[in-house]
């Protein structure tokens, strides 16, 4: 999260440098600036996401459906960043050189192949829960019917 707000500063260190500074364009700091703050952005997402669902969680065991929610919120973060900086980076090549426009595009069909990965992922995912989860209703059902002075004794304590 540091590093995040390193970026931050970075940016705006370079941004306040380049408004000094008469060689180098105001449009182009601010996209310069603007690239940090996405990157800062998505390093702090990711920061706070290994923080909420690792290290605060620890070792706890997660359902599938915890685990999918979790890894979209990932790459949603991921996949926002990568659209962002890919439209900063086709501003900023439509502005210098035109024949490098190819870069920003790989960058935006890369995000579009990740976003429907994570449709694709999310869509699988789904129909594998309502199996699984089946499967694990009827064996819960059956642990219970097997011994249920254990579940009324459980219940009785809380």
């Amino acid at each position: 999260m540091l590093l995040a707000v390193g970026l931050v500063a970075l940016g705006l260190r370079e941004a306040a440098g380049a408004f000094a500074s008469s060689s180098e364009s105001s449009a182009d700091a601010i996209l310069d600036t603007l690239g940090y703050v996405i990157v800062a952005i998505a390093v702090f997402d990711v920061a706070k996401y290994l923080f909420e669902d690792e290290v605060r969680r620890g070792s706890e065991r997660r359902s599938a459906s915890e685990a999918r929610r979790s890894l979209t919120k990932f790459l949603s973060t991921i996949i926002i960043a990568l659209f962002l900086e890919g439209l900063v980076m086709v501003f900023k090549t439509a502005r210098e050189d035109i024949t490098q426009m190819l870069y920003p595009t790989a960058l935006i069909v890369a995000a579009i192949l990740v976003l429907v990965g994570l449709g694709v992922f999310q869509r699988l995912s789904a129909t594998v829960e309502e199996k699984v989860g089946d499967d694990d209703d009827a064996e819960e059902a059956r642990d219970e019917a097997r011994t249920p002075t254990r579940s009324k004794a459980g219940t009785a304590r809380r």
